[in-house]
């Protein structure tokens, strides 16, 4: 199975338009399902949610939960909640965990773990993102 995703033209303070590569996912949390448009990061450990997608899957901080902090570029840390849902990406679905942002200023990300290591992920000549299985 082959899965292609346009890359998405958008507006760089710095370079102007720059195409970057986006995928359509489907995140599925029991009966809550978001669908939703995120960058295909293969910098990113693990997908990241922000606190209102999060919310429309129905989390909650729960007692035995963990709240941790992750950096990427930069000092400025991420409250995050690790939190397992399914992530629907064409016509395949995995049971994943995400980092659900306690903040909502972060952008929605398709990390590595869980993810990376069932497909093989290409960016083709900043045109198309393609997961093949």
């Amino acid at each position: 199975m082959q899965i292609e995703f346009s890359f998405k033209r958008e507006k760089s303070g710095i370079f102007g338009l720059i195409p970057r590569p986006v995928a359509r996912i489907i995140l599925i949390n029991d009966k809550n399902q978001v669908p939703e448009l995120v960058y295909v990061d293969s910098g990113a450990d693990v997908t990241l949610i922000s606190k209102s997608v999060g919310e429309l899957l129905g989390f909650k901080i729960e007692a035995n939960d963990k709240i941790e902090e992750i950096k990427g570029i930069g000092e400025r840390g991420i409250p995050i909640v690790i939190k397992k849902v399914g992530i629907k990406i064409g016509g395949k679905t995995i049971d994943a965990r995400v980092a659900w942002s306690l903040i909502e200023e972060v952008p929605l990300l398709l990390g590595r773990v869980d993810i990376f290591k069932l497909f093989d992920i290409t960016f083709e000549k900043e045109k198309k993102t393609v997961f093949a299985d």
